[in-house]
């Protein structure tokens, strides 16, 4: 599921199941994590915990059943996180959201801008990405 990415200016682990809006959350979810891992773990690019963390928020992106037109997390109607790791993402959320303006400020604002849209009423049938990479496993 996670890979190293091959940028010189970016060790962190890149998705290559995610792709279009996911994968932009994804990077958003990742760069929240570096910033809060740097700070509290001293993790260089992640420590084993927040690697583990950032692999199980994949998994929920890929599963997550509005596929694409997946809203924020926390105006969502189906709360898909175990009670524990969604504390966990709540704390780094928290704490590393004000700090995304000055790391990742294009990130940052896209995320706002994100939470503000309407939730769609009911997630399509089958619109998940992990149902569409299984429908074509060309992409």
């Amino acid at each position: 599921m996670l890979r190293l990415s091959t940028r010189d200016d970016e060790n962190m682990p890149d998705s290559t199941i995610l792709h279009g809006r996911l994968a932009t959350e994804f990077k958003t979810i990742r760069a929240m994590m570096k910033i809060y891992c740097a700070k509290y773990h001293h993790g260089t690019p992640l420590c084993e915990s927040c690697a583990t963390l950032l692999q199980y928020a994949e998994q929920k992106l890929d599963r997550c059943p509005y596929g694409q037109q997946k809203p924020a997390c926390n105006q969502c109607p189906i709360h898909c996180y175990k009670p524990e790791p969604k504390a966990q993402i709540r704390v780094i959320m928290r704490d590393s959201g004000p700090r995304m303006l000055l790391h990742h400020p294009i990130l940052a604002i896209r995320h706002l801008y994100h939470e503000k849209q309407a939730c769609p009423d009911k997630p399509q049938i089958n619109a998940s990405n992990r149902h569409q990479r299984k429908q074509n496993p060309d992409k």
